[in-house]
């Protein structure tokens, strides 16, 4: 996930504030590595750089010589013996269908906060992009199964549905102020009810055969965990155990494991315990004649927490875990294909790859841009403050870029058929690469565009 431009200036770099003094010392190792390195990870972009990074040095290992060391190194197999439940999968499945839960339990988060705090509590101002995510998702879905027909590549059709939110933001990071807030806000919005989209698909069309028993467990977990907020049981490592076990029955039904996070996070609370404002009163009273002890301070310190819903305080703990590993890990373990031994030019000639570089670069834009007219048109919703409809077609084209979580449906999609999902995945990397040029392109002449109307509109006047 990437940082919220709505929330207060300076909110978001909280968790980089409250970094070790050593890194504001004058010693040589704080002022080459330490500042440079936290100055970085405060850019909108760097999730992106890093996740980009990661994907051509999975590329670059896959077709070297050491090719068979990167086969080898995430298919080795690592087991898990619990007594009652023995799980043994490949290091690549772990980071799959365990590290990547907690990318989706941010997901979660997210939605949870833009459901309760954020502008899909807004009928008015979510309507718009809500409208015009569906069209992005409808649309590249029909272009891939018109390429594809039928067959066995006809499952992947959920693959060119997705927005890789790190990515698309951080394209718009890299053009940084040429890009109205309210075209940022556009497109974040319409990336979330994108993923929101994705986990339904996964959850729905994308589950192995149920077990039953299992999935029952978890549900039952998940309403144990409801009802530890109605009692008001706050003590994080009880939810952390209780959402392992909800993870572990999720992994045994079919469902895929990933969804235990995101449920989780719809769960987690958005309101704060405390009001601010009461939270404050409470410190200035404590600290009336300066002196605290030791259990005062600890008092404080829950105030001062509890005034901070804990939705934004994972969140804000969270994002870097899920930017600068999490994803950078998955693309390193899923980004290697193998372009040699003809791999490039089958899936340069095959459906699958067409089908899904077609429904990125060119199903997301023209269904992004098409639902949008349609919903303005209607008086569903209004274009964004300083965004004309060039703009609204380049942010559709970077809406195009899926890289995440397509590569992540990709693998679900053809279970068993290694040579479809290498093609996917050669689909999937040049249509999000040609998807992000365009996009660029796009909104460069939008932005160019409004200023040369504004300038005209300056002289007429």
């Amino acid at each position: 996930m990437t940082p919220d431009p709505r929330r207060p200036a300076g909110s978001q770099d909280r968790v980089w504030r409250l970094g070790p003094s050593y890194t504001a010392s004058d010693r040589t190792l704080a002022r080459l590595v330490a500042r440079p390195v936290r100055e970085f990870l405060r850019v909108e972009a760097a999730g992106s750089v890093l996740l980009l990074t990661a994907a051509v040095i999975a590329l670059i290992w896959a077709n070297t010589p050491y090719a068979d060391g990167y086969d080898a190194f995430w298919h080795s197999t690592i087991s898990l013996d619990l007594g009652v439940l023995q799980l043994e999968e490949s290091l690549q499945h772990w980071v799959n269908d365990a590290l990547m839960v907690i990318f989706f339990f941010v997901v979660g988060l997210e939605i949870k906060y833009e459901l309760v705090l954020g502008d899909l509590r807004d009928p008015k101002t979510a309507a718009l992009p809500i409208v015009a995510a569906f069209g992005g998702m409808l649309v590249p879905a029909a272009i891939y199964l018109a390429v594809v027909g039928g067959g066995e590549g006809s499952s992947g059709w959920g693959i060119p549905m997705a927005t890789d939110i790190a990515f698309a933001v951080g394209v718009l990071g890299l053009l940084g102020r040429r890009i109205p807030s309210a075209a940022r806000l556009f497109l974040l919005t319409l990336a979330i009810v994108d993923d929101i989209g994705a986990i339904v698909v996964i959850a729905v069309f994308y589950t192995a055969d149920l077990n039953l028993v299992a999935l029952a467990i978890a549900l039952l977990l998940l309403g144990l965990m409801a009802a530890m907020r109605v009692l008001r049981i706050w003590s994080i490592p009880a939810y952390v155990v209780v959402g392992v076990l909800v993870w572990l029955a999720t992994l045994e039904s079919g469902v895929h494991a990933t969804l235990a996070g995101v449920a989780i996070g719809l769960l987690t609370p958005a309101i704060p315990l405390l009001k601010e404002k009461v939270a404050r009163g409470y410190v200035q009273e404590a600290l009336g004649d300066g002196h605290l002890s030791t259990d005062e301070l600890h008092r404080l310190r829950f105030l001062l927490d509890e005034s901070v819903s804990i939705v934004e305080r994972l969140q804000t703990r969270l994002h870097p875990l899920s930017a600068y590993i999490v994803l950078p890990v998955f693309a390193l373990a899923n980004a290697g294909v193998h372009l040699g031994g003809g791999v490039l030019g089958e899936a340069l000639d095959s459906t699958v790859g067409l089908g899904i570089a077609a429904g990125l670069v060119l199903g997301k834009p023209i269904g992004i841009l098409l639902a949008a007219f349609i919903a303005v048109r209607l008086g569903l919703g209004r274009l964004p403050e300083d965004t004309g409809w060039r703009m609204i077609a380049g942010l559709g084209a970077v809406g195009g870029i899926g890289f995440t979580v397509s590569l992540f449906i990709a693998g679900l999609s053809f279970p068993g058929e290694e040579l479809l999902t290498e093609e996917a995945k050669v689909g999937i990397l040049g249509g999000s690469l040609i998807a992000a040029l365009v996009g660029v392109g796009l909104l460069l002449l939008g932005t160019r565009t409004q200023t040369d109307d504004a300038e005209s509109s300056r002289s007429d006047a």
